[in-house]
C-alpha cells in the first residue's frame, strides 16, 4: 500500500517536472505566432463555371384524388304548423316569387305578412345516427324587409338536440311583411313548429 503511495508521488513529481520544462521553453521561444508571417504556400483555387445548359422541364399538374363517396341523403324535416297559431304547413317547397308591387316604398296596399321561402333545416347528425326524432317551436319576429330576427325556442322535444339546426333554418326564412298605411312594419310573436323525422 505505502509503494503505490510512493509510486504515485514520484511519478507525479516527474510529470509536473517535465510540463514546467516545455512550459519554459515555449516561453523563451522569440517566435510570436500573432506577428509572424505564414511559412507555407497558400493556393488559391478557382473553380470556372461552365456553360450549362438549362432543361425545363414540362411538370403536368397532378391528377385530382377521386372525390369522395357522397354522403348519404338526408331525411327532409316535416314542417308541421297544424296546432300553432299564425303558421304555415311547409314541406320541400320550391317557391318562385314574383313581387310586382308599386307605392309608397314599393307597397301598394296593406296587408299581412305572407312566407315566401322557407328553408329546411339540416337534421343533426348525431341525432340521425342515433335514430331521434322531434320538433322545435320557435318565437321570432318578422322585419319589416321580410327578414327573421331574434328567434327563440319556445318548446323542443328532445330539448337541445335540434335547437340550432331549427334556429338556423329559421333564420333563412323570407316573408312579405306586413303593410299598415302602405308602410312595411315588424311584427313581433310569428311562431313556427319545424318537426324531425327520419325517413322509413
Amino acid at each position: 500500500m505505502v509503494v503505490r503511495y510512493a509510486f504515485g508521488v514520484v511519478l507525479g513529481l516527474v510529470t509536473t517536472f517535465v510540463l514546467f520544462m516545455i512550459m519554459q521553453s515555449v516561453i523563451k521561444s522569440d517566435r510570436n505566432p500573432f506577428t509572424d508571417g505564414f511559412d507555407g504556400k497558400i493556393v488559391d483555387i478557382v473553380r470556372l463555371d461552365e456553360d450549362q445548359e438549362i432543361e425545363v422541364k414540362k411538370r403536368k399538374p397532378p391528377k385530382p384524388p377521386p372525390p369522395d363517396e357522397p354522403p348519404p341523403d338526408m331525411p327532409k324535416p316535416d314542417f308541421d304548423n297544424s296546432a300553432v297559431s299564425q303558421g304555415v304547413d311547409i314541406g320541400a317547397v320550391d317557391v318562385n316569387v314574383d313581387l310586382n308591387v308599386g307605392g309608397v316604398g314599393g307597397f301598394s296596399s296593406d296587408g299581412e305578412y305572407l312566407p315566401i321561402v322557407k328553408v329546411a333545416p339540416v337534421y343533426p347528425r348525431r341525432a340521425q345516427t342515433r335514430g331521434i326524432e322531434g320538433y322545435v317551436l320557435l318565437e321570432f319576429i318578422v322585419t319589416k324587409t321580410g327578414a327573421v330576427a331574434n328567434p327563440v325556442v319556445i318548446e323542443a322535444s328532445p330539448p337541445g338536440i335540434f335547437d340550432r339546426a331549427a334556429i338556423n333554418a329559421a333564420l333563412k326564412f323570407k316573408y312579405k311583411p306586413k303593410v299598415v298605411d302602405g308602410e312595411p312594419i315588424d311584427v313581433a310573436g310569428v311562431r313556427n313548429r319545424i318537426t324531425f323525422e327520419l325517413a322509413e
